[in-house]
């Protein structure tokens, strides 16, 4: 897995104020133009979950501001939130999911692992399993998913 950090991801910066301000953080952001018009995905996640009326609110709020970013009226906005049982693509994604349970597939093992996320960096995850905890570096993850609690 890789670890790509929020100042590399285009306009992730530019929008993470705005969406800091309801209560939420970036999960996910995706901006590319087909012929004219900009697409562009947002999932956020926030400590009591996300809602359609949260979607809303953030997406009304985020739409004047990409478009004076972009330069651009011509555009589709999507803010989601992550569901249940988000597959995490990118290893910043469990620095906004600290504490909550994931399963790794580490490739040291070949094998899931099961835990709470305690911490992360750019270079490793740190899992709090009934074991103890254990540090898996990205590079051994070939792949991550969030658990619904049961």
């Amino acid at each position: 897995m890789e670890y790509i950090s929020p100042e590399k991801v285009p306009y992730f910066m530019d929008c993470e104020p705005l969406v800091k301000g309801f209560g939420f953080n970036i999960v996910e952001l995706t901006a590319f133009k087909r012929q004219s018009t900009w697409h562009i995905r947002m999932v956020i996640a926030g400590p009591e979950g996300v809602g359609i009326a949260d979607c809303t609110r953030v997406h009304r709020a985020l739409l004047p501001r990409l478009e004076a970013l972009l330069s651009s009226q011509d555009m589709y906005v999507e803010v989601m939130s992550p569901g249940l049982d988000r597959i995490i693509k990118n290893g910043f994604e469990f620095t906004v999911f600290t504490g909550k349970l994931v399963k790794v597939w580490n490739t040291d093992i070949s094998d899931w692992m099961h835990g709470t996320i305690s911490s992360c960096d750019s270079k490793a995850l740190r899992l709090s399993t009934p074991s103890g905890d254990i540090e898996i570096p990205f590079d051994k993850i070939a792949k991550a998913k969030l658990v619904s609690p049961a």
